[in-house]
C-alpha cells in the first residue's frame, strides 16, 4: 500500500518494543527490554555505529560516575563494559569527601563499542537493525509502530526514540558545513517532520568535539603524565578489583598559551558560532576552546589532556581542544601548546547541530505526555553525555517494558539517585542547553554517594527483574557484612595505652584520658579506617568497598541524619499526589503563570510542582488548600 510519498510499504515485524538508535541510550533500552522478555528490535543508521563514542572515549567523572554506578545497580550493561575495555582508570575528587567521589576511566573506543555490540546480539529477544526510521505511526493518541526509508513498518506495542545527535544533523568547522551524523556516519533526515507533525516539540542543539591527533606526531617530554590508580574500583558492583586489574595506559597534561589564544581571538569571526551560522544552543559546561578565550578572557592558559583513543589506533584525543573554527586554524593553533608543535591531524575537530526534544513534553517516566507508548531517552531528551544518556536508556526500557506489561512504571526520587534528579530535572524544569548532569544539583549527595549505590537501586533492579536471584544474595550478603563491621567498630574499645597515645601523636589528634570507643576515633577529621589498623588489631579481614562503606556510615553518621530528616521531609511533599485530571486555570488564587505552567508540566504531586520555575511558596500554598478541599468533599460524598 503506497504511503503519502507514494513509497511502497510493508510490513516487516511484529514486536513489542521497537528501539531508534543504538548510541548509549538505545544500546540500555534494548537490553533492558530484551532481559525482561519482551520481544525487542533496535534500530541504528549502521551497525558500526552501535555504542559509537564520538566525542571523548571516556566513562564516568564528576557525577557521571554516580549514573554509571546507579545503572549497574539496576542491572544495566555500561559499568560491566568499560570494566572489560578501560585503558586507564582513576578515582577523581579524593581530596574531598565521598559525596563527590567520581570514578572515571579511559576507553578503548573500539573494543568498548564491539563488545557491546557483541552483548546486545548474544541478548535473547534482542533483534538489531541497520535502517533509518524515518515515521511513528500514531493511532488515536497511542503509538502503533515505526516506518523505515525502505517503507518497512514493524508494528509495536511502545517505541523509545534515542537517537543522540543523529537528527537532521550538521557538521560544521569554518565555512565547511556537511550535512552528516558524528564521526561521518549518515544523519536521520526524516524522523523530525515526523514528530512534529504528532505535535511534539523539537529544539536545535549543538555540541562539538576536538581534533584526533598522531601519537607518532607528539611530544609527550613537553608534558605532564596522568597515571591511573594503583588501587582500582570497579564500575560494576559485579566485578572485583583482581578480576579486571590490568596494566593501565599513560595520559598527559599539557597547557594553552597566550599564542594559542590571539590565534584564537584573530579569527573568531570565522568560527560559525560567532558568525552567526550555528543556529543550537551549545552546552555551557563543556565549551569550545574558542568559547574558553571568550568566557575566561582573565585566563592566561587553559589544560589540555592528551588521551589515547585505543590500544590498536595512534589516535589520540585532545581533551579541552573542541573547536568549529576553520581547519587550518585548528592546526595553527594547536602547534602552539607545548608537546603539541608537530602534530598531525587524522581527524578534524567540529561542531554539530542536531534536533532534540523540549522534555517538558515527557512524564516522569519517560513516556510522552500526548502519545501513549512512545518514551523518549538519551540526547534526543535534550541532554549530553554517554552517561546521561544510558542512564535515562535504561529507565526508558524499564518503563517502556512496563507499559507493555501493564505494570505501574518506575519513578527514582531525588533522594533516591542522580538519576531521579536527572530525569526530575529535564522533566520539570526543561532545558534551553544540552543538559549535564553534575553534582551540585542533587541536594542529598551526601546520600547518593557511588559507594552506596547498590545499596539504593539494587532492590529495585531486582524487582523489576533485571538483578538475579544470585547477585541479589550477593548484595545481602554484602550489607551483611557492612552492618556487622558497623557494630564492631561501635563496640571496640581502645584503651589508654602507650602505644595508643603515641599513635594519637603521630597524627596530631588529642590524647585521649581514658577508654574510647573506636567509632569517635573514627570521626575524627585527621583519622581513617586505614590508619586506626594500627591500633585496631581485632579487625576482621574484609573486602575493600565493606570496609569503605562501614567507615563512610559511621564517619559521617551525623550529617548523614541530618539528610534524611530532610529526604523525610521532601519525601512527605511528593506522597501528596495531584489528581491527573487537574484544570489548574480554575483553582482560585493562583496565578495565571503558575497555571499556565501546571497545565503545561502536569506534576504528579506537591513536591513535584514546587520545583516547577514560575510556580511560587504562595502557589504551592493554594495547592494545598485545594487538595484540602477535595478531600473534605470525597469525605461529604460530593
Amino acid at each position: 500500500m503506497p504511503d503519502n510519498n507514494s513509497k511502497t510499504t510493508y510490513v516487516a515485524d511484529n514486536v513489542d518494543v521497537a528501539v531508534v538508535g543504538a548510541g548509549h541510550a538505545g544500546c540500555e533500552a534494548a537490553l533492558a527490554c530484551a532481559r525482561l522478555g519482551l520481544n525487542t528490535v533496535v534500530f541504528a543508521i549502521n551497525l558500526d555505529s552501535i555504542a559509537m563514542m564520538p566525542c571523548n572515549p571516556s566513562v564516568g567523572g564528576s557525577s557521571k560516575g554516580h549514573l554509571v554506578r546507579e545503572i549497574d545497580a539496576l542491572g544495566g550493561e555500561m559499568g560491566k563494559n568499560i570494566d572489560k575495555t578501560y585503558l586507564q582508570i582513576k578515582m577523581l575528587n579524593t581530596s574531598k569527601g565521598p559525596a563527590v567521589y567520581s570514578l572515571r576511566a579511559q576507553a578503548d573506543k573500539n573494543r568498548y563499542k564491539e563488545t557491546m555490540k557483541k552483548t546486545m546480539e548474544e541478548t535473547p529477544n534482542l533483534k538489531i537493525k541497520q535502517a533509518e526510521v524515518t515515521d511513528i505511526i500514531v493511532e488515536n493518541g497511542e503509538i502503533k509502530g515505526v516506518k523505515t526509508s525502505s517503507g518497512a513498518i514493524f508494528y509495536s506495542k511502545a517505541v523509545i526514540i534515542a537517537t543522540g545527535t543523529y537528527l537532521k544533523a550538521r557538521c560544521l568547522f569554518g565555512e565547511t558545513i556537511i550535512q552528516s551524523g558524528p564521526s561521518g556516519f549518515k544523519a536521520a533526515t526524516g524522523l523530525s517532520q515526523s514528530l512534529i507533525d504528532n505535535g511534539i516539540k523539537i529544539y536545535r542543539f549543538k555540541t562539538g568535539t576536538p581534533a584526533r591527533i598522531d601519537k607518532k606526531t607528539v611530544d609527550f617530554s613537553k608534558m605532564i603524565p596522568q597515571y591511573g590508580d594503583k588501587e582500582i574500583v570497579p564500575f560494576s558492583f559485579e566485578d572485583t578489583p583482581e578480576k579486571i586489574a590490568r596494566e593501565q595506559v599513560k595520559c598527559y597534561l599539557t597547557y594553552t598559551n597566550e599564542k594559542t589564544h590571539s590565534i584564537i581571538r584573530k579569527n573568531l569571526n570565522r568560527s560559525p558560532l560567532y558568525a552567526g551560522v550555528i543556529e543550537g544552543t551549545g552546552p555551557r559546561y563543556c565549551p569550545s576552546i574558542e568559547d574558553k578565550v571568550v568566557r575566561f578572557a582573565d585566563k592566561d592558559r587553559h589544560q589540555i589532556f592528551i588521551e589515547p583513543e585505543g590500544e590498536s589506533t595512534n589516535e589520540l584525543y585532545v581533551q579541552g581542544m573542541s573547536s568549529s573554527l576553520p581547519e587550518e586554524v585548528q592546526i595553527a593553533l594547536y602547534h602552539t601548546v607545548p608537546g603539541l608543535e608537530h602534530c598531525e591531524f587524522m581527524r578534524t575537530a567540529y561542531a554539530i547541530e542536531y534536533d532534540c526534544i523540549d522534555a517538558t513534553q515527557l512524564k516522569l517516566s519517560l513516556e510522552f505526555k500526548k502519545i501513549k507508548g512512545l518514551f523518549g531517552a538519551g540526547q534526543f531528551n535534550g541532554t549530553s553525555g554517554y552517561e546521561e544518556a544510558a542512564a535515562q536508556g535504561i529507565i526508558a526500557g524499564i518503563n517502556a517494558a512496563r507499559y507493555v506489561q501493564k505494570k505501574e512504571p518506575v519513578i527514582l526520587k531525588r533522594s533516591d539517585a542522580y538519576i531521579g534528579v536527572l530525569i526530575d530535572d529535564i522533566v520539570t524544569k526543561g532545558s534551553r542547553e544540552p543538559y549535564r548532569m553534575m553534582t551540585s544539583r542533587a541536594e542529598y549527595r551526601l546520600l547518593l554517594r557511588q559507594d552506596n549505590a547498590d545499596e539504593r537501586l539494587t532492590p529495585i533492579g531486582h524487582e523489576v527483574g533485571l538483578i538475579s536471584d544470585e547477585r541479589y544474595a550477593k548484595f545481602l550478603k554484602k550489607e551483611e557484612m557492612i552492618e556487622a563491621e558497623k557494630e564492631r567498630i561501635c563496640s571496640v574499645t581502645i584503651g589508654k595505652r602507650p602505644e595508643v597515645q603515641e599513635f594519637l601523636e603521630k597524627h596530631h589528634s588529642a590524647q585521649i584520658k581514658s577508654g574510647v570507643r573506636l567509632s569517635d576515633l573514627l570521626k575524627r577529621p585527621e583519622l581513617n579506617y586505614e590508619s586506626l589498623a594500627e591500633i585496631d588489631t581485632q579487625r576482621p579481614d574484609l573486602p575493600k568497598d565493606v570496609r569503605d562503606e562501614a567507615a563512610i556510615k559511621i564517619k559521617y553518621e551525623g550529617y548523614i541524619k541530618q539528610q534524611m530528616n530532610t529526604v523525610e521531609q521532601f519525601i512527605k511533599l511528593e506522597n501528596r499526589v495531584l489528581p491527573e485530571d487537574i484544570d489548574y486555570s480554575t483553582i482560585k488564587g493562583l496565578r495565571i503563570e503558575a497555571a499556565q505552567k501546571l497545565n503545561d508540566i502536569r506534576p504528579v504531586s506537591i513536591g513535584h510542582a514546587s520545583r516547577i520555575a514560575g510556580v511560587s511558596p504562595a502557589d504551592i500554598s493554594v495547592l494545598l488548600i485545594h487538595l484540602e478541599q477535595i478531600k473534605r468533599e470525597a469525605r461529604n460524598g460530593k
